[in-house]
């Protein structure tokens, strides 16, 4: 891949307006984007997608399917016929295995990525004490992980700062995206666990994923170019 086609650019705002103007802004300097909740359940978010998808661009949906297993395997089976690129799935064990079935049935062997989110990137080893959890977040996210190769997931969503212990584990094909990614300098916000562009990719993400850094600078074009300057140099 070109360094740029590493980068995936969160269109973390409220309305389609303002999640076209973004992509608008960006132009050719970004061919990924992910769509979460927040933009997903707007009026007309679910559209915008399919439309980014339709003029060529990449598209993530940031859904964290979490339910039931017949639940999730029918709800991924739908998702799989919009012909997106990537679906992110909690990684538990049952939610896993459905969305595979389901994906798999929806569409084309392949076409959508299933990414398992294993600990949020706004969690710490005390969030999860506090949530009732043995273990902390490195460990969780090394069981999670081995969970998820298991269920032929392709990939997961983790913390720049796991990378290096989860690459030996999965192996070279799984494919690892993680967010908690800020420039040198950058407000980390509500991120924990985070790396620079650079120290990410060294560490073997094969995409990261950025929002505020890009979306709120003056110029989100040059912003996102500098990124892609940083992964190529990595």
């Amino acid at each position: 891949m070109k360094a740029r086609e590493r980068l995936i650019v969160a269109l973390d705002v409220e309305s389609v307006a303002k999640a076209r103007a973004l992509v608008a802004a960006l132009g050719e300097t970004v061919s990924f984007f992910k769509i979460g909740m927040e933009l997903a359940y707007a009026p007309g978010g679910f559209d915008f997608a399919l439309q980014l998808k339709a003029s060529g661009k990449r598209v993530f949906l940031d859904l964290k399917l979490h339910d039931i297993g017949a639940t999730v395997e029918r709800a991924a089976r739908q998702i799989a016929r919009l012909g997106v690129d990537f679906l992110t799935i909690h990684a538990f064990p049952q939610t896993m295995a459905a969305a595979r079935q389901g994906a798999s049935d929806g569409a084309a062997e392949g076409a959508l990525k299933l990414l398992a989110v294993t600990v949020m990137t706004s969690y710490d080893d005390a969030d999860l004490a506090e949530a009732g959890y043995a273990c902390g977040v490195a460990d969780l996210v090394a069981r999670r992980a081995l969970q998820a190769k298991a269920a032929r997931v392709d990939g997961l969503i983790l913390s720049p700062l796991e990378l290096a212990a989860i690459r030996p584990i999965v192996g070279p094909d799984m494919l690892l995206v993680t967010p908690g990614v800020r420039p040198a300098g950058a407000d980390s916000g509500d991120q924990k666990r985070v790396m620079t562009p650079g120290e990410a990719i060294a560490a073997s993400a094969d995409y990261i994923v950025v929002g505020r850094p890009i979306a709120r600078a003056a110029d989100p074009a040059a912003a996102a170019e500098a990124i892609a300057r940083e992964i190529a140099d990595a």
